[in-house]
């Protein structure tokens, strides 16, 4: 096996215990909030870290059997968050809502954390098909990373606005 293979499997076992991980934070996150809507976004993050990690489990495997990841493993598309990852209800009960900020706060870390890596990975590839698959992931991820943002900062300028804490 060469090198490039080699850091390719580093890479890529690194990437599946973080998609691993992010699985487990979202469930635990989708258990924990009371909001229902936020319960389902979270879950549904869930299902979409699940669904990377067993793609790059599919593309460690072909890895480790050929040398080469498979072009032909699709990731799809990632799900659309634009009405938010919570109910409007949230905002009545934003001083309640201590759990929910935090499991966005910390969301929005992981996601971060895994763009990093995965343009760093962009960065090592010399396989163009290595740096595509890499590149893919970036986009999903940015996508999560987004939808989390949005709905914090939608919150934080609510909670401060609530507290009187808005400079206007």
């Amino acid at each position: 096996m060469n090198d490039s293979a080699k850091t390719l499997i580093e890479g890529l076992k690194h990437a599946i215990q973080t998609e691993a991980d992010g699985y487990q934070f979202y469930l635990m996150a989708a258990e924990k909030t009371r909001d229902e809507t936020g319960k389902e976004m979270f879950r549904v993050l869930a299902e979409e870290e699940l669904r990377h990690k067993e793609f790059l489990s599919a593309q460690y495997k072909s890895v480790t059997d050929t040398g080469h990841i498979d072009a032909n493993l699709e990731l799809g598309e990632p799900s659309d968050f634009g009405s938010g990852i919570f109910s409007g209800d949230i905002v009545k009960r934003l001083n309640e809502s201590q759990f929910e900020m935090s499991a966005l706060s910390i969301g929005i870390q992981l996601e971060l954390s895994s763009i990093d890596f995965y343009k760093m990975q962009v960065e090592l590839a010399t396989d163009p098909d290595v740096k595509k698959f890499f590149n893919e992931l970036v986009i999903w991820e940015q996508k999560h990373y987004q939808a989390l943002l949005r709905q914090h900062d939608m919150l934080k300028e609510e909670f401060w606005a609530q507290g009187g804490f808005a400079p206007f």
